[in-house]
């Protein structure tokens, strides 16, 4: 149930990112030599290339995908330096040695660094389509996707891999060994600690031991100039590629219901996408949202800018716009329960605080902490969290209810957001356990969870929705 698995809106049944994917690189095996290939599950490379050409993996060290793209998408990327002396975007495929890589780096490091590109004028029509956000611009950056590293490179990394070993640390496969390739790498990045997900003292030596080794290393880039890269990581991103990016759903053929049973109204140019789904005819399904592996019954209003995923939603339940609400099957001690964890689409999960008295600078669904416990009819100082006392946020927050049926997940959990909204008041849920999304999925049982899906594959396929009204809650 991983991002390598996330469900896209094309097949019968849905195909995930990994067929994608492998659909994507179905010809690089071909022109590579042995070693590994390395992509992240939450992007989408096309490209255009001469015909005739192809993406050759045969260099020694490193070889990385590149694409033009925004200074502001390089903020959140990785970007690559090449030297001044060589000339870019005069093909739609070039082979470049980098000079040096920076990992999600400001603009303005963009810029002393020399990773910022001019458009030429004279590219015979490449960038035509450098269109960043809807505005044109003549600047620009080389960013990162999938890159090959060979196999005696792969050789000295096991061999490292033996003396750290046991590995206490996460290690990112883009920052932590992409920074030490290229003759203008430098250890700066050793105790910038912005983008780890947890802080490991031992993190610090890993990387000195790492720019050790692959110092002097080859870092090759293949500059795709007539690219798009296509993020899905935020939920921001997800909404727009799935329903708004009209060019983006014509290139790769996205529907707006794929493998659903869905009598709703009919989908517009930017309307809902429906995934793996049953969705009563009289439901109202307002444009920009995604429903996958869920079940709305007569009634259900869904309004815009959601994502609905592992829900069951009962007659008559609305969800407010712009949320994020999904639901887990957990095993606590033994007893199987539920758990929908809801968010707004545009909270910040990874914003922290050091202690109880700074929960007021948190927001859920743009509403203060301390704002939202009143609305919820209990004080601030009872919000309770999960894991690490210092580092409290929206991702440890004990606020999810936990039930013995899905139903009463989800209805409980709209409940909450009823009580910010002002439809509803007093304590929204007394006597019952509460969980954090960090705990749901330490506890979830993906088994379990499974089922619920295999059930709506067994009523799409055999396209009888209607005999659904039989099924047992508790068995979900």
């Amino acid at each position: 149930m991983g991002k390598i698995f996330t469900a896209l809106p094309l097949g019968s049944t849905v195909y995930q990112m990994l067929d994608l994917k492998l659909a994507l690189y179905v010809d690089f095996p071909f022109h590579m030599k042995p070693g590994f290939l390395v992509t992240c599950a939450d992007d989408i490379e096309l490209y255009s290339i001469s015909e005739g050409e192809s993406l050759i993996f045969d260099r020694p060290g490193f070889t990385a995908l590149a694409h033009p793209s925004s200074l502001l998408v390089g903020t959140t990327h990785g970007v690559f330096v090449f030297d001044e002396s060589q000339e870019t975007g005069c093909k739609e495929l070039e082979y470049r040695k980098a000079r040096c890589f920076l990992h999600k780096p400001a603009i303005e490091k963009m810029y002393s660094s020399g990773a910022v590109c001019t458009k030429r004028s004279n590219a015979s029509g490449l960038f035509q389509d450098l269109d960043f956000s809807g505005s044109k611009v003549s600047e620009f950056v080389y960013t990162d996707s999938t890159y090959y590293f060979d196999h005696g490179t792969a050789t000295q990394l096991l061999v490292l891999f033996k003396e750290i070993s046991p590995l206490d640390c996460e290690i990112d496969a883009y920052g932590d060994f992409l920074q030490a390739l290229g003759p203008g790498a430098t250890p700066d990045y050793f105790t910038n600690m912005k983008n780890v997900t947890k802080e490991v003292a031992k993190l610090v030596d890993v990387r000195k031991k790492l720019f050790v080794l692959l110092k002097g290393t080859p870092l090759t880039v293949i500059l795709l100039n007539n690219s798009k890269f296509c993020h899905i990581g935020t939920t921001q991103e997800y909404l727009y590629h799935l329903t708004r990016d009209q060019k983006l759903r014509a290139e790769l053929g996205f529907l707006s219901e794929a493998f659903s049973i869905c009598a709703a109204q009919p989908p517009s140019s930017s309307a809902a996408c429906i995934i793996h789904s049953l969705v009563a005819p009289s439901c109202r399904v307002a444009p920009g949202s995604v429903i996958e592996y869920s079940w709305c019954e007569a009634g259900v209003a869904i309004n815009e800018n959601c994502i609905i995923s592992g829900c069951w939603l009962t007659s008559g339940l609305q969800v407010p716009p712009n949320t994020f609400m999904h639901s887990l099957c957990v095993r606590i001690n033994g007893d199987l329960q539920f758990v929908t964890v809801v968010f707004g689409s545009g909270d910040d999960l990874k914003k922290s605080v050091g202690s109880p008295l700074e929960t007021e600078n948190l927001k859920f669904f743009g509403t203060s902490l301390k704002r939202c416990a009143e609305l919820w009819g209990i004080s601030v100082s009872s919000l309770d969290f999960s894991g690490d006392q210092s580092d409290l946020s929206l991702w440890n927050l004990r606020i999810f209810p936990l039930c013995s049926d899905l139903i009463s997940s989800v209805t409980l959990s709209l409940k909450m957001l009823e009580h910010l909204s002002g439809k509803s008041s007093g304590h929204f849920v007394k006597g019952v356990q509460m969980v954090s999304m960090q705990e749901a999925l330490s506890y979830k049982d993906i088994t379990e969870m499974l089922k619920f899906r295999q059930h709506l594959y067994q009523e799409i396929d055999s396209n009888k929705p209607k005999e659904t009204v039989g099924l047992k809650t508790k068995e979900f």
